[in-house]
């Protein structure tokens, strides 16, 4: 086992955050494959959703005090745009590593960079921009605190 994973196991549900940004643990069940064993290509989109959700969580940005109007309006996240590249199949009982970072933030959106490892093997990488949205569908700008948070990592 690497040095990365046995620090990784050690993290909380939430995974950690790193110097570069977050990174958790996920294990491939079979209710994730396809009828070859391997995962279904949309699995990866919730694996990928667990890392931003946790990333934000650490950051201490919950969905539900957003929802709940913390903001002073109920707002929540919105995928705007995402591309991600497949190089390989994860496939059941493998344990993957879910690395997320921002690499961009302005006052609307933010760009995070995604990679779901297997040990050192890189299986998907994802560029993905989200941005917040109030009830009514209008674009929110971020509060000038969560610029600091969500620094690029270079």
């Amino acid at each position: 086992m690497s040095e990365n994973h046995s620090v990784c196991l050690t993290a909380g549900l939430a995974g950690e955050l790193t110097d570069a940004g977050h990174r958790m643990l996920a294990r491939v069940y079979y209710a994730d494959t396809d009828f070859s064993g391997v995962v279904y290509h949309a699995r990866y989109l919730e694996y990928l959703e667990r890392g931003r959700t946790d990333y934000l969580r650490l950051l201490g940005v919950h969905h539900s005090e957003l929802a709940d109007g913390k903001l002073g309006e109920s707002i929540v996240w919105v995928v705007r745009r995402m591309e991600i590249d497949f190089r390989s199949a994860a496939r059941i009982d493998d344990v993957l590593t879910v690395e997320t970072h921002t690499a961009e933030i302005s006052g609307a959106r933010v760009r995070m960079a995604q990679a779901i490892k297997r040990g050192d093997e890189l299986l998907i990488f994802a560029k993905v921009e989200a941005a917040l949205i109030n009830d009514a569908g209008r674009p929110r700008r971020f509060p000038a605190e969560w610029i600091k948070l969500f620094k690029p990592q270079s």
